[in-house]
């Protein structure tokens, strides 16, 4: 066990960020996320409780980790989301405390989720077009997310971000339209080029897209000092405009040096690396009684260095169900 109450992987990098995926259902059916019948629905045993996650994120946060993200499925379908938050922000140890969500029910939560202590959100949006919203999401209604945007804005969740899905042939024809959000307001667009994940596996190969396709749009954006030197985005900035462009480049340029991040998933198991198929259980030795501490420390030595996407590694699991 480490002294200096600090996680450090086997090439020495400070993992301080948790991602916690609270649930794999989703309110949506986005194409290039699940099948369309959606994916199926874990038993009730085999789901961390509210109380666990809790529990889990406050043994993690004694030993490192101050940073912590709740995503999903769509983590606003989570009954007891709010308290999960709640539970959470009252550890002195965590620093930041964000949601990544589809914003559809954020019109209903947003103030609540700020009263229990969330700091901010990122919100998965790939169109500003209401007919190819519905089309990729299988019925979803842009309007609700546009509403959510709003209600996070008079909330206080800041800063906003919102991430979008660059697919060849779907939205980059929208590229201008999504960085022009930038101007006006203090909203951060991060376009995020497709991952072969499980059901996006089939779509890469061509609809994939490099984020330089935004660069050669937009020449005069000008690349911003990183405040975070482990975000996973290159952030640029129009001249005059109160929010950033985000450019995730998984694919075309690796971010793995910096990765300061592990995951777990909505049934139990640590995640060290996004695009690898190797997990932890944790749940069930945490329900034993056992030293969860000791585990996480011990297979930190296995976090990659750096994934294999650009050599066809596909991972099996659906992105709902391991927590983006």
């Amino acid at each position: 066990m480490e002294s200096n109450n600090t996680l450090t992987d086997g090439c020495g990098r400070k993992i301080n960020y948790l991602r916690i995926s609270v649930t794999d259902l989703c309110n949506l059916r986005c194409k290039y996320c699940m099948p369309k019948e959606g994916v199926s629905k874990l038993s009730h045993e085999k789901i961390m409780s509210i109380e666990e996650m809790a529990q889990i994120s406050r043994i993690l946060a004694g030993i490192g980790i101050d940073k912590i993200r709740i995503t999903g499925g769509e983590p606003l379908v989570k009954k007891g989301i709010t308290r999960l938050i709640s539970e959470i922000a009252q550890n002195a140890n965590v620093k930041d405390i964000a949601m990544t969500t589809n914003g559809i029910l954020l019109r209903k939560y947003a103030k609540k989720l700020r009263e229990a202590g969330l700091k901010r959100v990122n919100i998965s949006l790939d169109t500003l077009d209401a007919r190819k919203y519905s089309q990729i999401t299988r019925g979803g209604d842009l309007l609700q997310v546009l509403d959510g945007i709003e209600q996070a804005k008079r909330a206080g969740l800041s800063p906003i971000k919102i991430n979008t899905v660059l697919i060849g042939g779907f939205n980059d024809d929208e590229i201008e339209d999504f960085v022009r959000m930038t101007m006006e307001e203090e909203i951060d667009v991060r376009f995020i080029e497709l991952m072969p994940i499980g059901q996006a596996a089939g779509w890469s190969s061509k609809n994939f897209i490099s984020n330089r396709a935004v660069l050669e749009k937009f020449p005069g954006l000008k690349k911003c000092n990183p405040s975070d030197k482990s975000s996973p985005a290159e952030y640029y900035r129009l001249e005059g405009a109160k929010g950033k462009v985000g450019l995730i480049n998984p694919i075309s340029c690796k971010f793995c040096d910096d990765c300061n991040r592990i995951r777990l998933t909505s049934d139990g198991k640590l995640k060290l690396c996004l695009h690898s198929d190797y997990e932890i259980d944790i749940i069930n030795p945490f329900r034993r009684g056992e030293d969860i501490k000791e585990i996480v420390v011990n297979e930190l030595s296995k976090k990659p260095k750096s994934h294999h996407l650009e050599d066809g590694d596909i991972i099996k699991r659906n992105m709902v169900q391991i927590g983006g």
